[in-house]
């Protein structure tokens, strides 16, 4: 109407699929996460971390700086490497770093020529814990629970909240996707708190240690 009444053609639009339309979307999707009140991230089948709202950043707050496991950068590095992972997950071992080995070795069979997974799988070898978890406790664990009961959407999880009204509490994790996400291999992680915290009791806050895997859960 403006260009047939003699005023300014208006500039394109991005085109479906291109990186402009890509990056506009994710401006908008940022704008929805911000609206969320429980942490939130959009991550990629690496998880690497594209897109986090207030809260997540609130929640990993006290988290120290770290070159490639930071909460903010990819989260699958920050539950298997960061020093300070127990810190705000709680029941880090069984709760948190096993069903994250079992998304990572599902992932890494689909993605078996993805150089940053193979980086991810030298890292858990040099750990000698990390890799007894990997090669032997990850495949009892499964026999144990099932592989339905590995996966994260749904689940929930202890949480160690840095707000002293959520404190120790649970979050229930709901993992989810959009047509355009979904063509970029990402999706939504976002962590609902539950509406009745527990309270926090001696010992429940974890004593921050380099140690970030301890104990590998086997069935009987």
């Amino acid at each position: 109407m403006a260009f047939q009444a003699g005023g300014q053609r208006p500039a394109p639009r991005p085109g479906p699929g291109t990186p402009e339309a890509a990056q506009d979307y994710l401006r908008d999707y940022t704008v929805l996460l911000d609206s969320v009140p429980f942490p939130s991230l959009v991550v990629d089948h690496r998880w690497d971390v594209l897109l986090t709202n207030g809260a997540f950043r609130t929640l990993f707050q006290g988290v120290e700086p770290h070159p490639t496991a930071h909460p903010g950068a990819n989260f699958l590095r920050f539950v298997l490497f960061h020093p300070d992972a127990a810190t705000v997950l709680g029941d880090h071992e069984t709760s948190w770093c096993l069903p994250m080995l079992a998304d990572f070795s599902a992932t890494a069979e689909r993605h078996a020529h993805d150089p940053v997974l193979h980086a991810v799988r030298r890292d858990i070898a040099q750990d000698p814990i990390m890799d007894a978890a990997f090669r032997h406790g990850l495949p009892h664990w499964l026999r144990a629970v099932g592989e339905r009961a590995a996966g994260h959407d749904g689940s929930v999880r202890p949480l160690l909240h840095p707000d002293p009204r959520w404190g120790a509490t649970e979050c229930r994790l709901l993992v989810e996707t959009t047509s355009v996400l979904a063509g970029m291999e990402c999706r939504r992680v976002t962590f609902v708190l539950r509406e009745t915290p527990r309270a926090a009791g001696p010992g429940r806050r974890a004593r921050r240690t380099a140690s970030h895997l301890r104990v590998v859960p086997t069935a009987d």
